[in-house]
């Protein structure tokens, strides 16, 4: 695939535009998008600025961060605090996702949307308010391994590490989570099967599929 330089700015503005005219496939008044990546390639700053391109624009949106749906400890790390499949498969409350997130955003929804549920910190409820996302208005969703879980995204976007560049930015002691982020990219093929791709090696210099 080829892909272009591009600014982190510009690139905000594009993917924003682009989101103006998107319709949902389900007859939904909220188009919902992901944001896809490991924490090293900070989706949540390119989802950040997605929201405030869209914002200048006129037009709502609300970021919404999947570490914000953490299981509590008690459940997340019950097979002790470096377990790649618990963290693979158990540590995201995926049900509350559904329940909180997507399910008031369905076409028959009332647009009512929980934007977190979990302070991994103090390990407690957050108890947000919800959040009156209006018809028309986008939820951008950003977090690792969204790809693979059946999520009714109508445009994700996939920022991609290279193996030797997702090492060299995941902190030593979060190493051990390095061989879930390999699975990801061998069951689900983010690369393949995002709409969009965003190459982020140099934090600098990103390039997207366009």
């Amino acid at each position: 695939m080829r892909l272009e330089a591009i600014t982190w700015e510009r690139l905000g503005d594009l993917l924003a535009e682009r989101l103006l005219d998107l319709k949902p496939a389900d007859g939904s008044p909220w188009p919902r998008i992901a944001i896809d990546g490991a924490p090293a390639a900070r989706p949540g700053d390119l989802a950040q600025r997605v929201g405030e391109a869209l914002r200048i624009g006129g037009r709502s949106s609300l970021v919404v961060g999947t570490e914000g749906f953490l299981r509590p400890a008690s459940v997340r790390l019950e097979y002790g605090h470096q377990d790649v499949e618990a963290y693979y498969d158990g540590w995201y409350d995926t049900g509350a996702l559904w329940r909180e997130v997507f399910g008031p955003l369905e076409a028959d929804g009332e647009g009512r949307v929980l934007p977190d549920l979990w302070d991994p910190a103090a390990d407690r409820a957050t108890r947000s308010p919800y959040v009156e996302l209006p018809p028309g208005g986008v939820l951008l969703l950003h977090g690792s391994f969204l790809l693979r879980h059946w999520f009714p995204f109508d445009l994700s976007v996939h920022v991609l590490l290279s193996p030797g560049a997702l090492r060299r930015r995941t902190p030593e002691a979060e190493h051990w989570t390095l061989p879930a982020f390999e699975r990801y990219e061998h069951e689900t093929d983010p690369v393949g099967t995002a709409d969009v791709l965003v190459r982020a090696d140099d934090p600098h210099r990103p390039a997207w599929s366009g």
